[in-house]
């Protein structure tokens, strides 16, 4: 069996061999006057410092390595909570909405059903990784325009223009889904005529564009209030592209503006 030896042991171990060496230099420099007529007296004195010198800037460099993975570590679980929060009311919704059509329309509830299933495997598994290709945070957001167009009795104006040259980018999964997501719960929700969401990604030089159109009922005050949605998405852009990205919110007569730049 491969003897290992306890991370405790090995602290232990190095805090003993810097003790050692301080207690060494002390001793060398209280008893100068008889190690400094011993041969080779000087050279000892300095392989010793720089043995010191070396033993401490090995500690050093280990413990600011250990706050910055610590740091990392905290970061990325963070991060993974604030994905963990995203669309659990939509998912509820739907499944509401599936329980009523599942008698009065079978074949839309089998529909429904496929796309729902689509969306959840991404969310669980493709919303997991660091990243993901820009093509597939695409379809989520097309299964989510669809998912919502059928469930809805009424005509939504939903139009997803796209420009791009390259859906191979790299991005975090789960981004754009929040911003869609309000337009259509304070915006669609609660209008019964004229509801439209209008779209607009963009991606070229390594940066992606997403913007974002919708009205809403003026007399509905909370799509003027930044919620936990858009908290989460801040804090997520300020943890992964720090310094890279810009977010801005407009509110204008009933009509309300998302625009998000992320430079990669």
């Amino acid at each position: 069996m491969k003897w290992k030896i306890s991370e405790d042991k090995k602290k232990s171990i190095k805090r003993y061999y810097v003790i050692t060496l301080l207690v060494t230099g002390v001793i060398v420099v209280l008893f100068n006057d008889y190690f400094g007529k011993q041969e080779g007296f000087l050279e000892f004195i300095a392989l010793y410092f720089i043995l010191l010198f070396i033993s401490v800037a090995y500690w050093v460099f280990k413990q600011i390595k250990s706050i910055i993975r610590l740091k990392h570590e905290k970061e990325k679980t963070e991060i993974m909570h604030l994905k963990s929060q995203v669309n659990p009311h939509f998912f509820f919704n739907m499944l509401n909405n599936l329980y009523g059509l599942v008698d009065e329309d079978s074949k839309k509830a089998q529909a429904l059903i496929l796309k729902l299933s689509d969306m959840m495997r991404y969310s669980i598994y493709e919303g997991d990784k660091d990243t993901v290709l820009l093509s597939e945070e695409i379809s989520y957001l097309e299964n989510y325009i669809e998912l919502h167009k059928m469930r809805y009795h009424k005509t939504i104006d939903v139009q997803f223009h796209k420009d791009t040259n390259n859906t191979d980018y790299e991005i975090m999964p789960l981004l754009f889904i929040i911003l869609l997501e309000n337009a259509f719960k304070h915006g669609v929700e609660n209008l019964s005529t004229n509801a439209y969401v209008h779209i607009h990604l963009k991606a070229h030089n390594n940066q992606v564009f997403f913007e974002i159109e919708n009205n809403f009922d003026a007399i509905d005050t909370e799509q003027q209030v930044a919620g936990i949605g858009l908290q989460n998405l801040k804090r997520r852009l300020a943890l992964v592209y720090p310094k890279k990205h810009n977010l801005s919110l407009f509110n204008n007569n009933g009509i309300y503006t998302a625009k998000l730049n992320i430079k990669l």
